[in-house]
């Protein structure tokens, strides 16, 4: 009775939301999708990818096969419940439903704190990437604008905003395409480098050169890669047709997984893992070798593109969520303030002094302090899956199913397949601990968990006591 209770007041409020934003539900599923890809790869694969390949050797296809199997087992929980619960704080409000307020206050603050720090980094990164062409422009100034950038384009609204994120995610589609492309072409010995780099191929070498741990270790950050997934439910309920959500969501993991699998198997396949490093693009090291003109500039330029449009995501996606919270009663009530775009700009307007202030953090403290907060944003933000998973265990008891009804989804071999999805994040956190760097990310996630689940107690108590 008491989930039914819920049920019941969130879909009412969710109504009344869409009266008084007016009809600002334009997406179409494919729209969503290349907002889910635009908003997920991001330029930590571009980049990144260097350093699971350094640990795990050619076996990290393996891991990116597991990553692509986790992603898609979370997002069918979170499909399920979207499709038969209309709520606009997404998986915040599904916790909620499932485990009581805190559960959902603490979903809701883990995913704004990680990403906050995340979307910090993103924009470190942006202006280290522009320094490529302006070595003697501030940090700090290119990181000021590229933040107002990012939220001057949450300024414009929801149609504007999908627009932008789809570009940006085409150039990013049009860019693993390609490499795939020239990549078979090499296959075919349609095209040959000027100078091989090629000492080893994938097929002459162990699969596992660093052994089980050092594929075992490299999972977390492959798993990074699909970090953005929640971001498609949170969307969804801008969808003209809030059943195309499984749709939407299922083909931007299905298209992820399949173009991360070719894209670095071809990488292993042009030149020796044993090359490539976490100093350089893999992309980069593979093309070096055919010597491509402004292939510096190039990829410049598709790295800015890749964190542009993965800061600008997440500021959309953490703003969503703060109004979902300021919704609940978890944040102040006057975040959940629309203009006639469906912009919430006062919840916009505070991200924006957060994020001012992580951005300062990022500025003056040691690399090595930042990248341990970093690798607790990226761990709280898998943890959040755990939380989706056990949300649809416990939620789906009290769908009806009837594939008969117009709104219905119902992911497959659950809630077992939901039980392996937790098993299997676990499992990728546990291999974290076993390397310094991302054990002490660890431990500051746990620390900052802490601290949120603390607070709660808090607001409620500040909650009752304004009630009373």
């Amino acid at each position: 009775m008491r989930n039914e209770h819920i049920v019941q007041q969130t879909v009412q409020r969710a109504q009344e939301k869409k009266a008084n934003k007016g009809d600002d539900h334009q997406l179409h599923w494919w729209q969503l999708t290349l907002i889910g890809i635009g908003s997920i790869i991001g330029a930590g694969f571009f980049l990144g990818t260097g350093l699971s390949i350094e640990r795990a050797g050619p076996s990290v296809l393996i891991d990116y096969l597991i990553a692509g199997i986790i992603a898609f087992l979370v997002f069918s929980a979170l499909a399920e419940m979207s499709v038969h619960d209309n709520e606009t704080g997404s998986f915040r409000k599904y916790a909620q439903m499932a485990f009581g307020h805190s559960m959902g206050f603490m979903s809701g603050w883990m995913y704004w704190v990680s990403g906050l720090l995340i979307m910090a980094s993103e924009i470190t990164a942006l202006g280290l990437f522009t320094q490529y062409w302006f070595p003697s422009a501030p940090l700090w100034l290119l990181m000021i604008l590229y933040t107002a950038l990012g939220i001057g384009i949450n300024l414009l609204g929801v149609n504007n905003f999908s627009t932008l994120e789809s570009l940006f995610a085409v150039v990013k589609l049009a860019t693993l395409i390609g490499f795939i492309g020239f990549s078979l072409l090499f296959l075919f010995d349609v095209v040959a480098p000027a100078s091989s780099v090629q000492t080893e191929t994938v097929k002459m070498i162990s699969l596992f050169p660093n052994g089980l741990m050092g594929t075992w270790s490299a999972m977390i950050f492959v798993l990074f890669s699909f970090g953005g997934i929640a971001v498609v439910g949170l969307m969804s309920s801008e969808l003209k047709h809030k059943d195309e959500t499984p749709k939407a969501g299922l083909a931007t993991v299905v298209i992820l997984t399949v173009l991360y699998l070719l894209s670095i198997f071809f990488i292993l396949y042009m030149v020796s893992w044993t090359v490539i490093s976490e100093e350089e693009s893999p992309f980069v090291t593979a093309l070096s070798q055919f010597q491509i003109p402004f292939i510096g500039s190039i990829f410049t330029i598709i790295l800015i593109t890749a964190a542009f449009s993965t800061m600008v995501g997440a500021l959309f996606s953490i703003t969503k969520v703060l109004v979902s919270l300021s919704h609940a009663g978890d944040a102040p009530k006057l975040l959940d303030q629309h203009t006639k775009k469906g912009v919430a700009t006062r919840a916009l307007a505070l991200n924006a002094i957060a994020l001012g202030i992580m951005i300062f953090v990022s500025y003056v403290l040691p690399d090595k302090v930042y990248e341990y907060l970093t690798t607790a944003a990226g761990i709280m933000l898998i943890l959040n899956w755990v939380v989706i998973l056990s949300s649809q265990i416990k939620n789906r008891r009290h769908y009806i199913e009837t594939p008969t009804k117009k709104r219905y989804f119902k992911m497959i071999g659950a809630p077992f397949t939901s039980i392996l999805g937790v098993v299997l994040i676990f499992i990728v956190i546990a291999g974290a601990a076993f390397q310094e760097s991302e054990r002490i990310g660890l431990f500051i996630s746990i620390g900052i968990m802490a601290i949120i689940f603390i607070s709660y107690f808090f607001v409620r108590r500040k909650t009752q006591s304004t009630r009373e």
